[in-house]
């Protein structure tokens, strides 16, 4: 049996021979001392193997497959300065919950809201994210780690064996961020006042005529005082227009 570890040369070998000596020891061919130096030297001989194992495509020298990462550095630092603080004072969220992170964590936020408004979900990776918001990666995923960790959105990983990952997916789940975002995306009521007013036809400007101009005559046909109500107010805007020519 000690023969045939230090012939092993794969770990299934190694677990088909461990298999083999605690049969003979439950069955009480070997005794306890010899089963238990049996063990040291699989144990021995299983650490050698691995270490000797080495993945298929990595290039000498080098511990992964994918090539080493290069540091992302801002070409101008006072734009992103400038960026970041344009997005962390634009209201990404509200105060409650704005006040516990930092202008460069809020810069991060407002993108991955943005991006959640949107599209419902936000799929960018975190050079990007971080290129946006004008921060280093590090900020980036310390700042949605923590929101993570207060309750505000969630992280799903899409991790694939053998080859490179998909970036995360971001999701918000604070109803008070939800509510904020939604507020910020209503559109401004156009127009003021308490009256609607048709707009001055410049038809009637132009010419002084009387008639109904382009814009009476897109108006639906009417019966009875509406239309001739529409025809004297056209007739008293061009008056004045001919009395200062």
């Amino acid at each position: 049996m000690a023969a045939a570890i230090d012939g092993a040369r794969t770990l299934a070998q190694m677990d088909e021979l461990s298999r083999q000596v605690w049969q003979g020891h439950g069955s009480g061919a070997l005794g306890d001392a010899e089963a238990q130096a049996l063990a040291e030297r699989l144990h021995g001989r299983r650490s050698a193997i691995r270490e000797g194992i080495r993945p298929v495509g990595i290039p000498a020298g080098r511990a992964s497959l994918f090539p080493p990462r290069r540091a992302a550095v801002s070409p101008d630092r006072s734009a992103s300065r400038d960026r970041r603080r344009l997005l962390a004072c634009s209201g990404p969220m509200p105060p409650a919950l704005a006040s516990r992170f930092t202008t460069g964590q809020l810069a991060v936020l407002r993108v991955v809201g943005d991006e959640v408004a949107g599209k419902g979900v936000c799929g960018l990776c975190i050079d990007a994210i971080a290129a946006r918001a004008g921060v280093c990666r590090r900020l980036a995923q310390a700042a949605i780690r923590l929101a993570e960790g207060d309750g505000l959105l969630t992280i799903q990983e899409r991790r694939h064996q053998g080859r490179k990952s998909d970036p995360n997916l971001l999701r918000i789940i604070s109803r008070e961020w939800q509510a904020w975002m939604r507020r910020g995306r209503r559109l401004p009521v156009e127009g003021g006042g308490c009256k609607s007013m048709h707009p001055t036809d410049k038809g009637v400007l132009n010419t002084g005529k009387t008639e109904p101009t382009a814009s009476l005559k897109k108006l639906p046909e009417r019966q009875g005082r509406s239309h001739a109500r529409a025809l004297r107010a056209a007739a008293r805007v061009a008056e004045p227009v001919r009395a200062m020519r």
